[in-house]
């Protein structure tokens, strides 16, 4: 499609009754999620493994300072939302940020965040159900049921809640939620007792002391800090759900913008709280990548059955990471695949209003996963994790990228700015933009994995480069039969 074509289509709804231009792909959704299923998705989505498993390795390798990395991506991260908490005001839509990325980007915009977030999310679901099965096997129930049968099997859930309707979906993510930060919630209690009547914890006493006294608050320097940022921004991603689940709420106006605002101070009191927490509990040595940091906490205080109860919060976690991966693809690949994209089975519904095709097209990458468990060794599974950083990295960085875009055209008098705005536009998108870039830039100095990682970017775009021109005269029609539909409508 041209550039005038483009021009003329955005020109066409202004002059109309309509401000804001309808995006194909968010006719016929239900608007079944509730104010509560939404503020779970929300913070459901920024507690996950990264938190109860992830940062048990995290705190060996960079020590107490690792609590300044979560609140340096946390504060980006929230950037991130807010921005896209305000385009959802403008118009609220299941596309969430590719539908922007069509606006304010194009079509070659939407089809590369389109595509790198299915990345993220199919590399992600990969790995959740390894974890799943891995978890499951801890339990001598299920050690003798093969991993590829537990993967299958958690997966064949996950996907069965996901294409019945959406209500269940948001009600199985609000009880994901509710276990997980009611598990932070206790630990953090318990902590905070420990700390205050200062129990014994591993034959030290807790306190500021076991900071001070091995090696303060950056033990092997600035650098393995600097180092951890980029699983810290992994661990925050699926915060950008919010986007998503507003096209399939009754009241996005209220709901929205209470759930990004929440975000800011519950990511800063679970993520940063229980990781000073942990500082001020343990040193950073006797914590592994291997073991849960609150299994590590409470093992040490005798607590009975910490184990059992952290493994299984764990798995709740991996499930409802597996849960939002297979709901927001599905939307976004519709999105796609309305405006030519994606596959076009990827648009049909059935009849809860589910858009299956995108969800089974995510579960079928899933099932290639369980069949790399049995060929790729450990590391691999770790390349998993870090090409869907890319994934997660690009989706931010164009995010953020259609939002200046937005405030240059409001500015222009083109649209109308929300009242709820992300603050410091544009000096607030381009140092988030920098950020994630310089975060990206960093796995290189990782010899094992990162630079492996990001050799598969020229890979990957070189994919994208041969999939547009596969896609772009069905794109091309699609858009034109549109035009033409619009210049009908006026």
């Amino acid at each position: 499609m041209s550039k005038d074509a483009v021009d003329t289509a955005q020109a066409v709804p202004r002059t109309g009754a309509a401000q804001k231009p309808a995006d194909a792909g968010d006719a016929g959704y239900s608007k079944d999620l509730k104010a509560r299923h939404v503020n779970m998705i929300a913070i459901g989505g920024a507690i996950g493994t990264g938190l109860f498993l992830g940062a048990g390795g995290r705190l060996h390798s960079a020590g107490p300072a690792l609590a300044l990395a979560y609140l340096v991506c946390g504060v980006f991260a929230f950037f991130v939302v807010r921005a896209l908490g305000e385009l959802v005001l403008y118009r609220p839509s299941s596309g969430s940020f590719v539908s922007y990325a069509r606006e304010f980007l194009g079509e070659k915009g939407a089809y590369v965040a389109g595509w790198m977030y299915f990345l993220n999310w199919s590399t992600t679901g990969i790995a959740d159900i390894t974890a799943i099965a891995l978890y499951t096997h801890y339990w001598s129930l299920f050690t003798d049921i093969p991993q590829w049968v537990l993967a299958l099997a958690a997966l064949a859930v996950v996907l069965a809640v996901n294409l019945i309707s959406v209500k269940i979906f948001g009600e199985l993510e609000f009880w994901f939620a509710i276990i997980k930060v009611a598990t932070l919630v206790a630990f953090m209690l318990i902590g905070i007792f420990l700390l205050a009547t200062r129990h014994e914890v591993g034959g030290g006493t807790p306190g500021l002391s076991v900071i001070t006294d091995n090696g303060g608050v950056f033990p092997h320097g600035v650098m393995p800090v600097v180092l951890v940022m980029q699983g810290v921004i992994f661990a925050y991603a699926a915060l950008e759900l919010v986007g998503v689940a507003a096209g399939e709420t009754a009241e996005p106006e209220k709901v929205v913008p209470r759930a990004v605002n929440s975000i800011m101070w519950r990511v800063g009191l679970f993520y940063v709280g229980s990781v000073v927490l942990l500082a001020l509990l343990l040193p950073g040595s006797v914590y592994s990548a291997d073991q849960s940091p609150f299994v590590t906490v409470l093992s040490k205080i005798g607590v009975p059955a910490a184990d059992d109860v952290m493994n299984l919060v764990v798995l709740t976690a991996a499930m409802s990471s597996l849960n939002s991966g297979l709901y927001s693809t599905g939307r976004i690949l519709r999105s796609m695949a309305m405006a030519g994209s994606a596959p076009k089975f990827t648009a049909v519904m059935n009849r809860s209003q589910v858009p299956y095709g995108g969800i089974l097209l995510t579960c079928a990458v899933c099932v290639l996963g369980v069949g790399l468990n049995y060929l790729v060794p450990s590391q691999a599974f770790e390349i998993v994790l870090n090409v869907a950083s890319l994934g997660i990295i690009s989706t931010w960085v164009i995010i953020m990228i259609c939002h200046l875009v937005f405030v240059r055209r409001a500015r222009a008098g083109e649209l109308t700015r929300p009242g709820f705005r992300l603050p410091g536009s544009p000096v607030t998108e381009i140092a988030t933009i920098a950020f994630l870039v310089a975060v990206l830039g960093l796995m290189g100095n990782d010899p094992e994995v990162g630079r492996k990682t990001l050799l598969l970017v020229p890979v990957i775009a070189l994919m994208l480069v041969a999939g547009w021109f596969g896609v772009r005269r069905r794109v091309a029609r699609t858009a034109d039969r549109e035009l033409t539909d619009l210049t009908k409508g006026h």
